[in-house]
Order: C-alpha cells, then sequence, then structure tokens
C-alpha cells in the first residue's frame, strides 16, 4: 500500500499538482508497478503528462540506473522507423554508410518509453513483439539474431482494441503492452485539481519573466475549472504562460480570461458562484493554504527588490530607509520564528536629522527598530489573512470570503475556528 507521505514526496520530486482521485490512483498503479519488469500500457489524452509517468515507473524501478530513452513513435517516417529501434547494417539502404545502433541494443538493461505507440506500422508491430516476447531483434539488413534486456513502457492516446478490430494494430501485440495499463485523467475529470495547477504556474511564470502575479477573479476562477481542456494540463501552462507575459492588470476577470480561450466552449455552467463553493468546499481549505503560501511568496519577492534598491543605494543611505520605512515594516509586519533555531535581531533606522551611516543590526529595542522573529505556521499565517481580510472588508463576512477565494460557512468555521468572532 502506497502511504500518503510516499504520494506526497513523488508528486514533489515530478512536479504533480492535485489530489483528485483518479490521478491518485493512476500514481498508485504507475509506483506498485515500477519495481517489476511488467510492460505498461498507459492511457491518456495529449498533454496530461504521460511521459512524466513513464519517468516515474523507471526511476522508481531496479533499472533506474540505467539508460532511459522517450521515442514518439508518431514523429518517425515509416521509412526509418525499424532502423531507429532496431539498428541497421551499413548498406543495408541507400544512405546507411555506417552500421548504427537502434534504441533497443543502445538501451539495454534500461527502459525505453514508446509515446503514441498506436502509430507504429505493422511491420514493426510485429518487430516489437518479439522483442517482447523473447527479447530478440536483428538490425535491418543484417541476419544476426540479437539480444536485449528492456523494459516497455508504451503509451497511446487512442483506443488501440478498436484500432485492432480495424486491423491497424496486432491485437497481440496490444495484450503484450497491456500487461499493466494506467490510465492518467484528462483535466477536466479533475476540476478541483485546475486552479492550484493555475497557482503553481503563476508563480513559475512570475518567477521566469519578473512580472507580477496575478490573480483571477471568482467568476474567472469558476470558468477557468468549467473549462473543456482539451489540450490538458499542456494548453492550462500555455494559457498561464500568456496571461503572466502580456496582462499588466493583477486582476483577470471574465472577459479578459475569454481572450485566452476559444469562444465555442467558454460559456459558464448553470450554477451560481455560492452554489459551487459550497459544492466544493472539500477543496476550500487547501485552497487558502495554497493562496498563503503564494501571498508569502509574493511578499519576499517584494523583500528582495527592497533589498536590491538599498544596495544599488549604496547600503549606506540613510535617507532612502527613512522614505521607505513604512514598506519595510510592512515586509517585517508578520514575526518570522523558526522552531529549531529562534533568533532575533533587528534593523535600526537613524533618525531623520542623522548622518548618512551604515544600518546597525542589534538586539535593543530603539524606536526606529524593525523585528525579525521566527517563521509562523501555516495555521496561524492562514489566521493572520483571514483577519486581516475581515478588516479590510470591515467586518462583511460575504465580501471577505469572495476576496479569499472561499465559501461563506469555511470562512464561518474558520472564524470560530481561529476565535475570530
Amino acid at each position: 500500500m502506497i502511504s500518503e507521505r510516499e504520494l506526497q514526496q513523488i508528486k514533489n520530486r515530478y512536479e504533480i499538482v492535485g489530489n483528485s482521485h483518479k490521478l491518485n490512483h493512476a500514481l498508485e498503479t504507475a509506483l506498485r508497478v515500477a519495481p517489476t519488469d511488467m510492460s505498461v500500457l498507459i492511457y491518456g489524452e495529449s498533454g496530461v503528462g504521460k511521459e512524466v509517468f513513464s519517468k516515474i515507473i523507471h526511476q522508481n524501478s531496479t533499472r533506474k540506473h540505467g539508460a532511459f530513452i522517450a521515442v514518439n513513435c508518431g514523429a518517425i517516417p515509416e521509412g526509418t522507423i525499424d532502423s531507429e529501434l532496431f539498428g541497421h547494417e551499413k548498406g543495408s539502404f541507400t544512405g546507411a554508410t555506417d552500421a548504427r545502433k537502434g534504441y533497443f541494443e543502445t538501451v539495454n538493461g534500461g527502459t525505453i518509453f514508446l509515446d503514441e505507440v498506436g502509430e507504429l506500422p505493422l511491420g514493426t508491430q510485429a518487430r516489437l513483439l518479439r522483442v517482447l516476447e523473447s527479447g530478440e531483434f536483428i538490425r535491418v539488413g543484417s541476419s544476426k539474431i540479437q539480444k536485449t534486456n528492456v523494459r516497455v513502457v508504451a503509451a497511446t492516446n487512442k483506443n488501440l482494441l478498436e484500432s485492432a478490430g480495424k486491423g491497424k494494430f496486432r491485437t497481440d501485440l496490444y495484450y503484450r503492452l497491456a500487461t499493466v495499463p494506467i490510465t492518467i485523467p484528462k483535466l477536466s475529470e479533475r476540476k478541483e485539481d485546475i486552479y492550484m495547477i493555475f497557482l503553481k504556474f503563476v508563480n513559475d511564470f512570475a518567477e521566469k519573466y519578473h512580472t507580477r502575479y496575478i490573480e483571477l477573479t471568482p467568476e474567472a476562477r469558476l470558468m477557468l475549472e468549467n473549462y473543456s481542456w482539451q489540450g490538458n494540463v499542456r494548453q492550462l501552462r500555455n494559457v498561464t504562460e500568456q496571461l503572466c507575459v502580456l496582462e499588466r492588470e493583477g486582476i483577470i476577470d471574465v472577459n479578459t480570461l475569454k481572450n485566452y480561450l476559444p469562444l465555442e466552449t467558454t460559456s459558464l455552467p448553470a450554477v451560481s458562484l455560492s452554489q459551487s463553493n459550497h459544492e466544493n468546499d472539500n477543496f476550500s481549505e487547501r485552497d487558502i493554504l495554497y493562496k498563503v503560501l503564494f501571498d508569502l511568496k509574493r511578499d519576499m519577492t517584494d523583500l528582495k527588490k527592497l533589498v536590491f534598491r538599498l544596495i544599488e543605494s549604496g547600503g549606506h543611505n540613510s535617507t532612502f530607509i527613512q522614505e521607505n520605512e513604512g514598506a519595510i515594516r510592512q515586509v517585517f509586519s508578520d514575526e518570522i520564528k523558526e522552531q529549531s533555531h529562534p533568533f532575533d535581531f533587528s534593523i535600526t533606522l537613524p533618525p531623520s536629522n542623522h548622518e548618512p551611516h551604515h544600518p546597525t543590526f542589534n538586539t535593543e529595542n530603539e524606536p526606529h527598530t524593525i523585528r525579525i522573529e521566527e517563521t509562523k505556521t501555516i495555521q496561524e499565517q492562514e489566521k493572520d489573512m483571514i483577519k486581516k481580510s475581515l478588516e479590510r472588508n470591515k467586518g462583511r463576512r460575504k465580501k471577505a470570503a469572495k476576496e479569499l477565494g472561499i465559501s461563506e460557512r469555511t470562512l464561518y468555521r474558520k472564524i470560530k475556528q481561529y476565535e475570530l468572532e
């Protein structure tokens, strides 16, 4: 049995975001079959991350120190696919000026990932079946039988049994490949994960392009979660990247989001926002934790910019410190606490009539001191976030819940939990 901790470690390692039942089931199956040498057939639409699953299987197997290669069977011309996979001898065809090893020879002892395996020609399918059954293959233009020890992980977005019924795929090869089938759910089948994946991409692109962090209005979030996403995670990634780079406003509404999605599927579902929040209440608490973490990351980005400006000014300009004292205090408004190594130091800001000098770090309580202590827990950060939202909205809980992106029911429960009445 795969524990939740092991599952989360795999997600962190391979940057997989989400906690839907179908996704977790697919990951658990991959981890269970990984230590064996069984062939695996991964089903999934384009863009769901089939290659990531093949790497998970390889790197958690006894072959993890061996070679791994991913081959897109649909991208190799029919006339050269046999040579690519099994190699060829010198002079075996026009242009074969030297003998060449194929993938099954070079990856001996490792794993080969055959993406779009349904695109293989029937002749190549027969060769592949022989490798799977006996580990034997013959180079193009040779009569010498060679042996290889390769694990095959295949993937397809087609119904191979249906293709077999039409004579386009060998039935015996299908059953040899699909010893263990794994189905990766498409994005529209795990709507509860979409917003978290979006936040992950926002964070990635804000750092990559040094842009501001964007946020969605509740209505835009609802549209995002109910969109069809035919390109799956790859399409969501592309849309998020465009929004981060092209949109100057930090808040993305429905009308803006529509511009980045095909018109025929951008209609909102016939459900009110409040209904949606109640129906997905199980995910609201997780969402607010993500929001806390991203807000913390945003604060750290602001701090980096502030420190950089201080360095540019020479690092000793007291006027700069005084002019930006409010921003500095805001950045350090929440005490930082570290459980194992508590520390306590402060930055002393000089009086306005003082001559410029280097800021000093001390442990005394002086008038212009900003104190830094250890990191708060997620629960403490969550409590502060809710408290500040209520203050900003003058105690109006409906508006605070909307701002936080959670249901009113969750907000009421959190208020009671943290004694914020």
